[in-house]
């Protein structure tokens, strides 16, 4: 599916008023909602690929990290400050609120600022500055 034809269909919902919408073609469907403060939200696209061949692979177990996971409530590009210029929202270190700002996601040239949801220390930046992330990817991990 192309972006333009979503930015069509963002189109066609803000001149509807419509506050959801959904839409499905054969393996493609995409949910977009408006919410009532700040944009969009895009939920998961899934699209069924070919079944491949996978050896298994042996790893070690990782170490259960410790704390709580502040993850992406969307698909969008990570952002750690609202402009190059100005300082992150957020360091590792740095106490936050459960209001508190701590990253932007840009998902389709609209700019959502993405709250905490919990109060703690930020312990750990799980993305890179200008990545794309998916959506309910770790972004910070929070004690």
């Amino acid at each position: 599916m192309k972006l333009e034809y979503i930015d069509e269909l963002i189109s066609k919902m803000e001149k509807a008023s419509l506050t959801e919408l959904s839409y499905k073609d054969g393996e493609v469907d995409i949910v977009l909602k408006r919410e009532s403060t700040n944009g969009f939200q895009q939920a998961a696209a899934p699209v069924q690929a070919a079944p491949q061949s996978v050896q298994p692979v042996q790893t070690e177990a990782a170490p259960k990290e410790e704390g709580k996971v502040i993850k992406a409530p969307m698909v969008g590009t990570f952002y750690k400050a609202s402009s190059p210029e100005v300082d992150p929202y957020v360091k590792v270190g740095d106490k936050v609120e459960n209001t508190s700002v701590v990253c932007i996601l840009e998902a389709m040239k609209l700019f959502n600022e993405i709250q905490a949801e919990t109060a703690g220390e930020i312990t750990e930046i799980l993305v890179e500055d200008g990545e794309m992330v998916e959506y309910d990817q770790p972004l910070f991990r929070i004690r």
